[in-house]
């Protein structure tokens, strides 16, 4: 059944969709707090007919009416990935409650085990208005522009059950939706842009490693009249290089967009390049490895609470891998929501140095990009960077080949990388920049574009 035909959920949908997604541009910051804080008494009122959460909570002395607001939040026991993983499925949602009155959604399992928790048509609708204010930003419209959408349409994976399951067809029988496209991360990144090619579409959206991909055949030929006027990355961390190659490519500006399946959407870039907090949706906490607060400016993990759902409630998780670095510096757009300095990338993908210093991706992801402006060249096409151990990381890059033999030559492009590399992770760690003529794919085998970093040491 169409869960829009119920008449209570299209009517809390239609008043959301018209109040909520304009919420960050209309209110005072005083309004937007006071939303916050009913919003989090809200979410810990069903948090506490869960009986993961209910468990933790009484053990802990807490009733609803301890928390009154933002202010007592850090009142919460933590909840981690382990114990959504480890808890068995009537645990996760409300007493009383059947399973098969709710959708399964698991994480990608990119570090071997994913979560799976329990959503609904309310959550799966509020979720999308995150992202209808997102593009509401950069002047598009879901309704009207043409859109070519990348997603993860694995069994069970959030996006197979917004795009191909539930959430966005159940809008069909009121809009055509013949403006959106929607392909699979895995498939063959030569037909999705032929397939682009004959749609033409105004905007492009998906991971950055498969539009890093198409933006690499963009300049061998194919596509050439995929033109969009904009471009929206998301799913995984953009770094500086990746996001100027897809730019000059397309000739478009790269959007970027943060959040996670048990929490999304977290931020986005508006038009100035800041990233804002969807903070009506989902509030933050920065903190250090025994969970203190972390003061801004500072690369900082994150505790996620989200505000809204009435499926699995996520309340002070510690499972989002990321590390953060935060900001008291506001924007100058018209968006009364806190920023967010800069993502600096997985925390399993950092590279642990030899004196147990942790160096976030974002901190040497961007070297290839800032050598080749330095020589005024892009014959780098792609790159990985691999720790090995603590004391030995190689940079495999593959080199475009039309223009191989045109100035500066690979071996000084390589030396230069290799020099600002050994400065960033010190002279105890030996850097090697090693040609390869692909980089490879997952293991998997399957076609979904292979991580920037991958570091084989233990994080602790």
């Amino acid at each position: 059944m169409n869960p829009l035909l119920n008449p209570l959920l299209l009517a809390n949908v239609l008043r959301e969709y018209l109040f909520d997604t304009n919420r960050v541009w209309w209110s005072t910051k005083e309004e937007f707090e006071r939303y916050r804080d009913k919003a989090i008494k809200r979410i810990v009122r069903h948090a506490f007919i869960v009986p993961l959460y209910h468990r933790k909570y009484k053990a802990a002395g807490l009733t609803p009416n301890d928390i009154g607001g933002v202010k007592d939040i850090g009142k919460l026991p933590i909840v981690t990935k382990d114990d959504l993983r480890n808890a068995p499925p009537h645990d996760l949602i409300p007493t009383g409650r059947k399973t098969g009155g709710f959708y399964m959604v698991s994480t990608s399992g990119s570090t071997g085990r994913p979560v799976t928790l329990f959503t609904e048509p309310y959550t799966m609708f509020k979720t999308l208005i995150g992202f209808v204010r997102v593009i509401r930003e950069h002047g598009i419209s879901w309704r009207k522009t043409r859109m070519s959408i990348i997603a993860d349409l694995s069994g069970g994976s959030a996006e197979e059950v917004y795009f191909t399951g539930t959430a966005i067809p159940s809008l069909k029988p009121f809009f055509s939706l013949e403006n959106m496209q929607t392909f699979h991360v895995g498939d063959n990144p030569e037909r999705i842009i032929a397939e682009m090619e004959r749609f033409n579409p105004e905007f492009i959206g998906g991971y950055p490693g498969m539009l890093k991909i198409l933006a690499i055949l963009k300049r061998r030929g194919k596509g050439e009249h995929v033109n969009p006027k904009w471009i929206g990355s998301s799913g995984a961390i953009l770094d500086g290089y990746t996001r100027k190659y897809i730019e000059d490519a397309f000739d478009a500006k790269v959007f970027d967009v943060y959040g996670a399946t048990e929490c999304s959407p977290i931020a986005f870039e508006c038009r100035r390049g800041n990233y804002h907090v969807q903070s009506d949706l989902t509030h933050l906490e920065f903190v250090d490895q025994e969970n203190n607060p972390v003061s801004p400016g500072e690369p900082a993990n994150l505790l996620v609470t989200r505000l809204f759902g009435r499926g699995t409630p996520i309340v002070r998780y510690a499972g989002i891998s990321d590390l953060v670095t935060t900001t008291t510096i506001g924007c100058e757009c018209s968006m009364v929501t806190p920023l967010i300095k800069r993502i600096e990338g997985r925390k399993v993908d950092a590279v642990v140095l030899p004196d147990g210093r942790m160096v976030p991706p974002s901190s040497f992801t961007g070297v290839p990009y800032k050598v080749m402006r330095r020589f005024n060249t892009n014959k780098i096409e792609q790159f990985q960077i691999i720790q090995q151990d603590y004391d030995k990381v190689d940079i495999l890059v593959v080199i475009d080949e039309r223009q191989r033999d045109m100035e500066p030559k690979v071996e000084k492009l390589f030396d230069a990388m290799k020099k600002a590399y050994r400065e960033i992770l010190g002279d105890e760690v030996t850097v090697e920049v090693k040609e390869v003529k692909e980089i490879m794919t997952k293991r998997d085998g399957t076609a979904t574009p292979p991580p920037v970093v991958i570091s084989k040491v233990k994080k602790d």
